[in-house]
């Protein structure tokens, strides 16, 4: 989710075009009916027909009994922007998130500073119930921080945020997202993401401009044809996400998604109602990992491969692993080098994840330019041998390969 910044350039994302009806369940092709690509859909140069072999070789035509599994990372792999970004801008402009419990902000996250609560405290105040929605549909000074804390990690004031969590395990403001839809039932947030998606679907470029805005969001016509040809192809075709699980399930369902297709960031509950507590993996603390870089390959090994405690972490083994997946972010860097068979990068100039896209280490990478309002040629290097990588710690280092080598820098030539 976020961009290189490259010398002193910051890549800014544009935002989203045009939508894509729900998809309808394909029945498992056979080998004298495989399924195909849409011909008239423009992929990178060879791209499509590298999908296309794959299938083919991989699916059901060549392996009738086969349900290889395909994962697919959400925001700005199938969709163009974020449907956690627009889920809190949602609640924001409608007064849906609600004064935590005993009206302490700590309690929502256990890596919020000290002066992010405060913060938070003074900006949102105490006349509202514990359990009670804020009034940030009015009240522009709490929405404000709100949205600072989880959009640029820090306060309105400039201090951080966020301390002391994993940075290849979670990602706080990522899990705060989700945090801050506790007190309420799955139904409410179910019937939330519904409205926020009919909005979002609506909106228009203008609109995103806007400080709490209504997040502009698209789903990609490609991806849209690839799910659903994997689908015929007799592929098991999963979500894994960094936004909150019940929000994407919603959008999901435009792609022909059950719900237990999808994994994202997943709030635990209690008498009914979601909590700040998060679903466990890996046998690590409460609430220090969720679905995002080394977290998605736990919760993948934990919630599809049945692998569990401090395992999950690790990679499977190659029989038991995913054979295709997608993903855009450094984000995905884990799970989506874990498959085995290809693996496909939406373009969006995410260093570590770009930096063995473009190395290419095993020929099973693909890199395609972002399928709505694609980025232009990054001016410089990928920092592949330097700083590309982000450790457990935070601190920068080099990004190396499968078998430990330092991948060079890698220019920017798919656009």
């Amino acid at each position: 989710m976020s961009a290189l910044r490259c010398a002193a350039r910051a890549v800014l994302i544009a935002v989203l075009a045009a939508g894509a009806p729900p998809l309808a369940s394909a029945p498992p092709a056979s080998a004298a009916s495989c399924p195909t690509l849409d011909t008239g859909l423009t992929w990178y140069g060879n791209n499509r027909q590298e999908l296309q072999d794959f299938i083919d070789a991989t699916g059901s035509c060549t392996h009738p009994d086969a349900h290889p599994l395909a994962l697919f990372d959400w925001d700005n792999t199938l969709v163009k922007n974020d449907v956690g970004d627009a889920m809190m801008s949602w609640l924001l402009r409608n007064g849906e998130i609600l004064q935590p419990t005993g009206k302490d902000w700590s309690a929502t996250s256990r890596y919020l500073t000290t002066e992010a609560s405060a913060a938070l405290s003074r900006a949102c105040g105490d006349s509202t119930v514990a359990g009670s929605p804020l009034p940030t549909a009015t009240d522009t000074g709490c929405a404000d921080e709100i949205l600072s804390v989880y959009g640029e990690h820090t306060t309105t004031g400039g201090a951080a945020a966020f301390a002391g969590f994993d940075h290849r395990r979670i990602n706080p403001a990522y899990a705060w997202g989700a945090q801050l839809l506790a007190g309420h039932t799955l139904d409410e947030i179910t019937a939330f993401a519904g409205r926020a998606r009919e909005e979002s679907l609506a909106a228009s470029p203008s609109d995103s401009a806007q400080a709490v805005r209504t997040v502009w969001v698209r789903y990609y016509e490609h991806m849209h044809d690839l799910v659903g040809t994997l689908q015929g192809a007799g592929f098991d075709v999963r979500v894994v996400s960094a936004s909150p699980e019940p929000v994407v399930r919603v959008w999901a369902e435009g792609l022909g998604f059950a719900a237990d297709k999808v994994i994202g960031i997943r709030n635990k509950t209690e008498n009914g109602r979601l909590t700040a507590h998060l679903a466990d993996c890996g046998g690590a603390e409460a609430d220090s990992v969720v679905t995002y870089i080394d977290g998605k390959r736990c919760f993948i090994n934990q919630d599809i491969l049945g692998i569990t405690g401090q395992a999950a972490f690790q990679q499977a083994p190659e029989a038991e692993r995913q054979a295709f997946a997608a993903g855009d972010s450094s984000t995905d860097v884990t799970f989506v080098g874990d498959a085995t068979g290809l693996r496909l990068v939406i373009n969006r100039q995410a260093a570590e994840l770009m930096c063995h896209a473009y190395a290419n280490e095993d020929g099973r990478w693909l890199v395609n330019p972002m399928l709505i309002d694609p980025l232009p040629a990054l001016p410089c290097r990928y920092p592949c041998s330097t700083t590309a990588y982000t450790g457990s710690d935070g601190t920068a280092g080099p990004v190396r390969d499968d078998d430990g080598h330092v991948i060079p820098d890698q220019a920017d030539t798919v656009h």
